[in-house]
């Protein structure tokens, strides 16, 4: 199976890569955008993987191993690029590219629980092997209070039905505790699937990504990622992130515009650059994205 990377093209071009640069794709992923920098680049670039589950990194070298290319693969979430970096006696970067979508691996592969068109652990985890200190969906959804579940499939999910979700799954555990996916879009859906009636998303969509989002702290990381990662970027470098939902695109949208209003950076793209037409046809999962890009001053 092969993923299919997001706005490729439009991402790459607007990195504005030259021979000689060096660049980091903090979210290595299905190695799509690493895989199209290397066709274009060969050796005349080095690129720096990061990715926190280790499994990408296997992919990632399994993708390039046919192309010529200056690699570097590291197993670390993009908000410790400081130390990978350091370790690698980096000091400043040309570019940096964030694709913060999942990838089609983690969907369909994996195994860790990511989708509701499948029973599968309810884990949620970027991690391959996470340790009894990381926290999985399924201690969420079988440990913690009703309120603070309806919180982050309300906050996170932009759930309006977030309350009578948590309910339902609190009044569920009592007899019978979560152990996978089905268990809870089945639970989900059977109550506020008629709520949803004839449109297109699933009902249990919202609740699934709020889920993941809280497990792996994604918005926080996002947040507290983008100065770092900006700091280490040489003048004249650029910062391309691609967001799949309204909350990650506005974290994106005011750290860009303060950098910007601070005069450390120059806006490149005015609006977010979205998919074509061409492109939401042959993978509809691109719908949702957005592209933004800075130019460090």
């Amino acid at each position: 199976m092969k993923h299919i990377p997001v706005l490729l093209q439009e991402s790459i071009d607007a990195l504005n890569i030259k021979v000689g640069d060096i660049i980091l794709d903090g979210t290595l992923g299905g190695a799509g955008h690493t895989e199209e920098i290397a066709k274009r680049f060969g050796k005349q670039v080095k690129i720096i993987g990061l990715d926190l589950d280790a499994d990408a990194i296997i992919r990632a070298e399994a993708r390039l191993l046919p192309i010529p290319h200056d690699a570097t693969f590291v197993v670390s979430n993009f908000q410790n690029a400081n130390f990978v970096l350091d370790d690698m006696n980096i000091l400043h970067v040309d570019s940096v590219l964030l694709d913060l979508g999942i990838s089609s691996f983690q969907l369909e592969v994996a195994g860790r629980g990511f989708s509701f068109m499948k029973d599968e652990p309810l884990l949620m985890t970027m991690k391959k092997d996470p340790s009894e200190e990381d926290i999985t969906a399924k201690d969420i959804v079988n440990t913690w209070k009703e309120e603070t579940i309806a919180d982050i499939i309300y906050g996170y999910g932009e759930e309006k039905y977030a309350r009578k979700i948590a309910k339902a799954i609190v009044e569920h555990r009592k007899t019978k505790l979560f152990e996978t996916t089905k268990d809870l879009a089945d639970v989900v859906i059977a109550t506020v699937g008629k709520a949803y009636g004839r449109l297109k998303i699933n009902p249990a969509t919202k609740t699934f990504q709020a889920l993941r989002i809280a497990v792996n702290s994604e918005l926080s990381s996002v947040e507290l990622a983008i100065p770092i990662l900006f700091d280490r970027i040489k003048s004249g470098g650029r910062m391309a992130i691609i967001s799949f939902h309204s909350l990650e695109d506005r974290i994106v949208k005011q750290t860009f515009r303060k950098l910007i209003d601070e005069e450390l950076a120059v806006g490149i793209t005015k609006k977010p650059i979205t998919p074509s037409i061409d492109e939401l046809v042959a993978n509809p999962r691109s719908r949702s994205s957005k592209l933004r890009v800075i130019e460090k001053k």
